[in-house]
């Protein structure tokens, strides 16, 4: 019995060149196929970074730090993952650097003014006047206007094998909560009072007694008599931290820090050992969650501002314009000291002042004037139809 795979004796010499035609396509087919869709290789195992904010959970701030670790995650496919912890859960908030410089952490989420007794001209991109910009102006000078090369410089100067990201713009902090109205100077000689960064210079120069403490650390401190006023950031992070049932005075605007932003930072080799396409991705992911994180404090600020005042019983006053001029003058007298034995300080501020003076005069100039439309639209003289 024959084969049924042999060719018919019977089979026309048509038939035949068919067959032969129809089997080089299938084989050269097939080829195609297995040049075009190669073996799959089955993909490394994705690398996690540990990740601790200098925030405790309850804080919008760690929030953010969640925030910004969805993104990268999401956008490197599980690729890289950021295992985010609270602050104090590996080590303090005011530890973090060391932490991530020596290896302990692989990254981390906080602020430049913790930093600032490693180099007093790290609190320039967090606290002061800044010449008047917002946080948004100064991440705008940081990343084009030289700001970034200027604080790689520095850490390389201490010795900080970190990666450092700045991002997320906060607006003007608080002058403080207070037990009463801070009406004048005078008012703050003596007064226990709790900041950080080259603001602590700011306030004790204007007659307050200083302690740099975490976030997480203010209340207590506040509760127990440690502190008479104390200032954190914004009125979420504020009620979330348990401010207005410790005082039910807070005074708003100040020059202390109107231009802090968040440091996104991670150890250098580990960082410089990700792919090429990882290390895009995160430098992508803060840019992105800057943006949204900025979106996200409008809308959460401005619903915690109205309940502080409708459910906690909180008052806020504007802080005088004589303090805040106060505030300007001791702040010319800060910088104009350290310049003097600090280069790097002097290189950073004249950095920033000449990118201040033309950012400031555009949007001056071109910007409107958000009072004035308030109270056309809101003003209590406004009556309905």
């Amino acid at each position: 019995m024959k084969s049924s795979s042999a060719v018919s004796n019977t089979e026309t010499p048509v038939q035949n060149s068919r067959r032969r035609f129809l089997g080089g396509a299938a084989a050269g087919t097939a080829a195609a196929a297995t040049m075009a869709f190669p073996a799959i290789v089955k993909a490394q195992s994705p690398v996690t970074f540990r990740f601790q904010s200098t925030w405790p959970t309850v804080d919008i701030f760690h929030e953010y730090a969640l925030d910004l670790a969805a993104k990268i995650n999401d956008m490197s496919g599980g690729e890289l993952k950021l295992e985010v912890l609270p602050a104090g859960a590996v080590v303090p908030a005011f530890s973090l650097l060391d932490a991530v410089a020596k290896g302990t952490l692989d990254g981390g989420h906080g602020v430049l003014g913790y930093n600032y007794g490693k180099q007093n001209a790290l609190a320039l991109f967090s606290s002061g006047p800044a010449f008047g910009m917002d946080a948004n102006m100064l991440l705008s000078w940081y990343k084009y206007a030289g700001g970034k090369e200027l604080l790689d410089k520095l850490y390389e100067s201490i010795g900080v094998n970190v990666v450092s990201i700045l991002y997320g713009p906060m607006p003007t902090q608080p002058f403080g909560w207070f037990k009463k109205p801070v009406t004048r100077t005078e008012d703050l000689k003596g007064l226990k009072f709790r900041t950080n960064g080259l603001a602590i210079d700011l306030f004790t120069e204007m007659g307050a007694a200083v302690n740099a403490l975490p976030g997480g650390e203010i209340v207590p401190a506040l509760d127990r008599g440690l502190l008479d006023g104390a200032e954190f950031n914004n009125a979420t992070s504020d009620r979330l931290l348990g401010f207005p049932d410790v005082s039910k005075v807070c005074m708003l605007q100040s020059f202390h820090q109107s231009s802090e932003t968040f440091e996104v930072i991670f150890n250098k080799p580990k960082y410089e050992a990700l792919p090429e396409k990882l290390r895009a991705i995160v430098t992508n992911a803060c840019e992105a969650a800057s943006a949204d994180m900025s979106w996200k404090a409008i809308h959460r600020y401005s619903e915690d501002y109205i309940k502080l005042q409708q459910e906690d019983g909180v008052k806020f006053y504007k802080t005088p314009d004589t303090i805040l001029q106060q505030q300007l003058q001791v702040w010319d007298r800060i910088v104009e000291e350290k310049a003097k034995t600090n280069p790097m300080f002097k290189e950073i501020e004249e950095s920033q002042r000449a990118f201040a003076q033309r950012a400031l005069a555009w949007d001056m100039d071109t910007n409107n004037n958000r009072r004035m439309a308030y109270n056309h639209y809101f003003g209590r003289r406004q009556t309905k139809s």
